[in-house]
């Protein structure tokens, strides 16, 4: 591998894989909310937040961290304003204390927040607007979960990114480089050390808040249930590892998640059936690496055609990642780590994101379950073939396929699960 995109592979798994508190949508508005604050220098007297149905989507059904178990916009909203810390990000609740609860309950009763439906806006967007007798804020989200891309003050613009269309091509282009081919040749070749650091979060972090979605219940118990009913099968471990993490994280778990693709759900996806897998296979710790190595580009590669939010479940991304991972644990063959992708997106590809909830931990079971059957297929020299549905001549081909459903074919579809959701709202 050239030393260029080597490069570049190393500086997508450092950009994408980073921590985050509790669902990154929700977040995603406390960070901007608390942005705002900061920029009017002092605490407001009322606040009003716009997001994309997308966002509203996926904040609806999860309990915000640190929020003593509520839910909603405005929720993440105010806590943002009251106790939210801008320089921590993803992680911008982490320092909530019981006092900035209350507050936040008592500004909810009080009316200080509306909250309405952004249109003719990117899928991921949001705008806090904050007002202190006659100053005035706003803070503007697009395209991902901490690009800030306007910031003002009493109609004066404080930072405002210009070259945001030259970044994002930027972005574009990295993402682009990605191939299966070259994802497996840069984890035959990597230096673990220039990754290390970046895997050994993942693997800590997400370990941490699947085992305490296993010793607590939270939600559905998705992940629990799997073990009940399964104890001893590798298999039920790998799909019950993710879920229990997304039981946890649905419902208000405040423990740090490392996310994929801007997702708290599809960084549990690719990481913890891999680590099940490793250990069931007695895999060293490099191996473990070059294998979530593996995982989390796949997953990546998939969603570049994707996009961030849509209609299409990310978590059959990241449990694809995770199969293609496992066949290459098992030391399968570039033609076999394709057919595992390929025979998991034929079979899975497609299933829908009605937002983030309890649910999502039984969506990741159903993926994963799907991924390790595309894994035993392929080990068998089996795979599904061009011209069945939307299987095209190479693993490449297959994988825009899929992804031209999730970002065009699914537009509508992703529209009317909106309306069903949100129902006056719209």
């Amino acid at each position: 591998m050239d030393e260029r995109t080597y490069k570049r592979y190393v500086k997508i798994l450092r950009e994408e894989l980073v921590p985050a508190l509790g669902c990154t949508e929700p977040i995603a508005i406390a960070f901007a909310a608390a942005k705002a604050r900061e920029a009017l220098g002092k605490m407001p007297d009322h606040m009003q937040v716009f997001c994309s149905g997308n966002i509203i989507k996926n904040v609806k059904g999860v309990v915000v961290p640190n929020s003593g178990g509520m839910r909603g916009m405005d929720v993440a909203a105010v806590l943002g304003i009251v106790g939210g810390c801008a320089d921590q990000e993803l992680a911008v609740l982490e320092s909530i204390k019981p006092e900035h609860i209350e507050q936040m309950k008592q500004l909810l009763k009080d009316n200080f927040c509306t909250c309405s439906l952004a249109v003719n806006v990117p899928n991921l967007y949001i705008r806090i607007q904050v007002y202190a007798e006659s100053e005035e804020a706003v803070v503007e989200i697009k395209d991902h979960h901490t690009n800030i891309t306007r910031i003002e003050k009493n109609g004066m613009i404080l930072f405002q990114k210009e070259e945001e269309k030259q970044e994002d091509d930027q972005e574009e282009a990295e993402e682009a480089c990605l191939t299966v081919k070259g994802i497996i040749e840069f984890a035959d070749q990597v230096n673990i050390a220039d990754v290390k650091d970046v895997l050994d979060r993942q693997i800590s972090c997400n370990t941490a808040i699947s085992q305490e979605g296993l010793k607590n219940c939270y939600g559905a118990a998705i992940g629990k249930t799997i073990l009940e009913s399964y104890p001893n099968d590798v298999k039920a471990r790998a799909k019950a590892a993710a879920a229990a993490g997304s039981d946890a994280r649905m419902n208000g778990c405040s423990m740090p998640v490392i996310i994929n693709s801007g997702s708290g759900n599809q960084g549990m996806t690719v990481s913890l059936p891999v680590i099940e897998y490793a250990k069931e296979l007695k895999v060293s710790e490099e191996e473990l690496y070059r294998a979530l190595i593996v995982s989390n580009l796949v997953a990546i590669h998939q969603k570049y055609y994707i996009g961030d939010l849509s209609a299409y479940c990310g978590v059959v991304c990241a449990a694809t990642g995770s199969g293609a991972a496992i066949t290459y644990m098992k030391k399968g063959t570039y033609q076999q780590i394709s057919d595992t992708i390929t025979n998991t997106i034929a079979n899975i590809g497609g299933m829908v994101c009605d937002g983030a909830k309890a649910s999502c931990a039984a969506k990741i079971a159903s993926a994963v379950e799907a991924a390790i059957l595309g894994h035993c297929m392929s080990m068998n020299q089996r795979c599904f073939q061009e011209g069945e549905g939307l299987v095209k001549e190479n693993v490449e081909k297959t994988i825009e396929s899929i992804g031209k459903v999730g970002r065009e074919g699914m537009r509508e579809t992703d529209l009317k699960i909106l309306n069903i959701m949100l129902g006056n709202e719209l």
